[in-house]
């Protein structure tokens, strides 16, 4: 698309709201393996409803702080022995009040609900395979579109992803991770994959409004994949960086040169990881063998 002088401006005027927005506090700190478990589970009933009842399920946090928007890393599957780990990061607007019902009561947006489909979907392709996925809200997204024109969020987050990442590499040197971001939340895993360790093989994007890079192949040594469906109002967003703003080309546009992802049958913005999309199975995929394709050996 040809950006005249004038819609250059009003995009600029639009976006720029985001420069006076409060400052957020920086990422919570990088929580320790999973001896952070039991220091969760008191953090949860102390906060009372709905979180007390996370702990009475035996659902297993390696953060946990309900206090303003919040910050909450779920893990599903066997961390300390898991060879396969996925970590899925959502973007604007979520919350831990919404980490299990989603943005507007949406549960398909809910970062709690992905992880699990993503979680079954992986056992489902090898029921042997040794995994662990996190829905990691280990940062604070924004709020709306106009504090999402700006990078400042995707940074802090990246720097804080990092830091788990490296304690994850530490703990499993022998494991394969691979980082899964929705919307701006590809942001965030392009920031994390630029400086990740050698154990981050993977990034995948859902809908990614950018990628921290222009091309794929700047994120040397790591596979980069994209999925970005023909409804998924993504495709609308200006591919421009202005004024500090904007988050140039998409990792779903060709250009942009990333692994395509199929996206049939997925829908909008937020459906990605439905179950029974073929979406979802390629993402397992991904995470268990480092393709799209069926995972070789597996049981189908």
């Amino acid at each position: 698309m040809r950006w005249t002088g004038v819609a250059r401006f009003a995009v600029a005027t639009g976006l720029g709201t985001g420069l006076v927005l409060p400052a957020r506090p920086d990422p919570a700190p990088v929580a320790a393996y999973v001896e952070a478990y039991p220091v969760t589970a008191a953090a949860m009933r102390a906060a009372g409803p709905p979180y007390e009842r996370w702990a009475r399920q035996g659902r297993r946090f390696l953060v946990f702080d309900a206090l303003g928007d919040g910050r909450a890393v779920e893990v599903l599957g066997d961390l300390a022995a898991a060879d396969r780990i996925a970590v899925l990061v959502p973007g604007v607007g979520s919350t831990v009040s919404d980490f299990d019902r989603g943005l507007g009561g949406v549960a398909r947006r809910a970062p709690g609900r992905q992880a699990r489909d993503v979680y079954e979907a992986l056992r489902t392709a090898d029921p042997g395979a040794r995994v662990a996925v996190l829905a990691w809200l280990g940062y604070d997204p924004p709020d709306g579109v106009p504090g999402a024109a700006g990078t400042a969020s995707a940074r802090h987050g990246g720097a804080a992803l990092s830091g788990l990442l490296r304690t994850l590499a530490g703990h499993r040197p022998g494991a394969r991770i691979t980082l899964i971001g929705h919307s701006y939340g590809a942001l965030v895993v392009g920031y994390a994959a630029v400086d990740a360790p050698p154990q981050v093989t993977d990034v995948v994007t859902l809908g990614g409004v950018g990628a921290g890079v222009d091309r794929a192949d700047q994120l040397d040594g790591v596979r980069v994949w994209a999925a970005e469906a023909a409804a998924d109002w993504i495709r609308r967003v200006p591919q421009v960086t202005l004024l500090g703003l904007g988050h140039g080309i998409r990792p779903g546009n060709p250009a942009f040169g990333a692994r395509p992802l199929p996206v049939a049958r997925s829908t909008g913005h937020d459906g990605y990881l439905m179950p029974g999309c073929v979406t979802l199975d390629a993402v397992a995929s991904v995470v268990l063998a480092g393709t799209a394709g069926p995972v070789p050996g597996a049981a189908r």
